[in-house]
């Protein structure tokens, strides 16, 4: 007998053929010998950077508020925007883009419309106010509303809305924005809401960092810089100018500081209650 036939002849005794098969026509275990094909592990996708559009108030032939020193609301505002810039890219969570980044005029209806075509995911403009009495001091917050919710509020709003309008050789009550029908749209995205979430949070981090405030520190208005129906947004006023005390911090960089990291916190508590809602 060949050696072939023989190991054919011993293969069948044992049950199984020289291809691989059982005598039953089952497919033979894989030898120890043979690799399992490992399936590849699915990556788990990182969450995308936040985009956070910072608008410093004011700039170029619009000064803004003017304290009893001659500071300048838009010299202010922009340094402390650029400290938060710096805040808020540290830590890789967020991107940033800046309404101005220099000291130019930009519309209002050109930053609202920025921050848009950016898909923005929040809005913060940065404000430093100016009161007929030098003794009002403190930070305070505001949101989008048709109806004030008090005359300061409201002043403050028309005040900042014929600002956006310098130049452009028109009333704000001519322009064609209406505020209800925004509140609409804004109201059934959620924007409302996240908004107001936005400015609570804002508030709750200035007392915790010792951000001197308002009373009733968050309030509402129809400022048009905050009109956009998809983006949560607040206007923040950091301090009076108007107040001596005041005028003298946010002209010190180490407090612009203070206020650029409180608004960071502000931000990171924002986005993680969001992440858990």
């Amino acid at each position: 007998m060949s050696d072939f036939r023989r190991r054919h002849l011993l293969a069948v005794l044992a049950g199984v053929s020289v291809l691989g098969m059982t005598t039953g026509g089952a497919l033979a275990a894989p030898s120890k010998r043979q690799k399992s094909v490992k399936k590849p592990t699915p990556t788990v996708p990182m969450d995308k950077p936040k985009l956070v559009f910072l608008d410093p108030g004011h700039g170029g032939r619009d000064p803004g508020a003017l304290g009893g020193r001659g500071t300048q609301e838009k010299t202010v505002v922009l340094a402390i925007a650029r400290e938060l810039q710096r805040e808020l890219l540290a830590g890789n969570r967020y991107r940033v883009l800046l309404s101005r980044n220099t000291d130019n005029y930009v519309a209002l209806r050109e930053r609202v419309a920025r921050a848009q075509a950016a898909k923005a995911d929040l809005f913060l403009s940065l404000h430093a106010d100016a009161h007929s009495d030098h003794d009002v001091r403190g930070a305070s917050v505001y949101t989008l509303s048709e109806e004030a919710t008090d005359r300061e509020a409201a002043a403050l709003a028309a005040r900042e809305n014929r600002a956006g309008m310098v130049g452009l050789g028109m009333k704000f009550s001519e322009q064609p924005d209406n505020v209800a029908q925004t509140l609409v749209a804004m109201s059934q995205r959620g924007t409302v809401n996240d908004s107001r979430r936005l400015a609570d949070t804002v508030v709750a981090t200035f007392a915790r960092n010792g951000v001197r405030l308002l009373p009733r520190t968050h309030r509402q208005a129809g400022f048009a810089v905050l009109t956009s129906p998809d983006i949560p947004a607040a206007l923040v006023e950091l301090g009076y100018l108007s107040n001596s005390q005041d005028e003298k911090l946010l002209t010190v960089r180490q407090h612009q500081l203070a206020l650029a990291r409180a608004l960071r916190a502000s931000v990171d508590a924002y986005f993680g209650a969001t992440r858990k809602a």
